[in-house]
Order: structure tokens, then sequence, then C-alpha cells
């Protein structure tokens, strides 16, 4: 008989944020009960309240947690791409790669979403966003010209993938996919 291991707070605490940035992803935050997130990570609704005090909180850290992701993936691609214009490309590449992950885009565009109403919401993305910028522009020493045109091209794919642009034979989707980005 294989002993029974109880897992901590800050083990629930964790698959807590990873059912969150599922659940709140496909129904953002207004449209998510949090009785949904607590049935996703297998735990109570009260305990999730003893976890994050309130749905804010919760929101909050499903969205850095979004975030935390991207900035994850950035560092990985900007260690093997690299000096220069080669990070942005290796840093653009890799994004491409998560936007193909639904929950990571749609966790990135309800956090958009959320933040116009939220100051708590907006506030992290504000900070996160900061966060990767920085980052970028360390990591590329790019221009500030060339980061902003960057970052750009980053919410232009945004807008295409969750639209599934790439299914559309029409000339503005081929116009905006144009080729694969190099995204320097």
């Amino acid at each position: 008989m294989t002993p029974r291991t109880l897992s901590t707070a800050e083990d629930r605490r964790e698959a807590l944020v990873e059912s969150a940035v599922r659940v709140f992803a496909h129904r953002g935050f207004h449209g998510t009960p949090t009785a949904d997130v607590a049935r996703e990570a297998g735990i109570s609704q009260a305990y999730l309240f003893r976890l994050f005090p309130t749905k804010a909180e919760l929101y909050v850290a499903a969205v850095e947690r979004c975030f935390a992701r991207t900035l994850a993936k950035f560092k990985e691609a900007a260690a093997a791409g690299g000096s220069g214009e080669e990070v942005l490309g290796a840093m653009g590449q890799a994004y491409v790669e998560l936007l193909a992950d639904r929950d990571a885009l749609l966790g990135q565009l309800q956090a958009h979403a959320a933040s116009v109403n939220d100051p708590a919401v907006r506030d992290a993305v504000r900070r996160n966003f900061a966060d990767l910028y920085e980052f970028v522009a360390r990591a590329s020493l790019a221009s500030d010209e060339q980061i902003r045109a960057w970052f750009a091209q980053g919410m232009l794919l945004n807008v295409l993938a969750a639209m599934g642009a790439e299914h559309v034979d029409e000339p503005w989707a081929r116009a905006l996919l144009g080729p694969p980005p190099d995204l320097r």
C-alpha cells in the first residue's frame, strides 16, 4: 500500500493558479465563476477563498502566470538566439510558438480586456508588460523604435491568431500574415 501524500497549501495554491489560467482563459475574469475554477482544481470553493481571499487576487495570479510563461520563453530563446537582431528573431519565433497554445493566447487577450475596467488587473498587466519590455531591451540591445515595432508585430500576431487568420484565404489575411514572421 502506497502511503498517502498530503499536498501543502503551496502545492494547492500552484495547482489552483494553473487551473485558473486555463478556466479564465476561456471565459474571462467576469464570465468565470470561482466555483468553476475550484472544480477544475479539485478543491472546494471555500478552500479557494482561503488561498485567494478575492476572485481578483486569483485572477491577478493567473495573469502573472501567463506573463511569466511568456518571459520564460523569451529568456530561453534569447539564451539560444545569439545577439542583437538575432535575439529579437529568436524571441519572436518563440512567441509565435507560444501563441499556438490557445490557453496562452486567450489568457493574454482576456488579461488585456479585463485590465480596461479593473485597476488591480491593469496594474498587473502594466507591471508584467514592463518586465517583458525591459528584458527584450536588455537582451536585444535594440533601439526603442525596433522594440516598439517588435511589440506591435506581436500584438498583430495576437489578433491574427485569435481570429484564425492563418486559415483564411483572402487578400487581407495573406497581406497581414505575410511571410513567416522574422520579428527582428
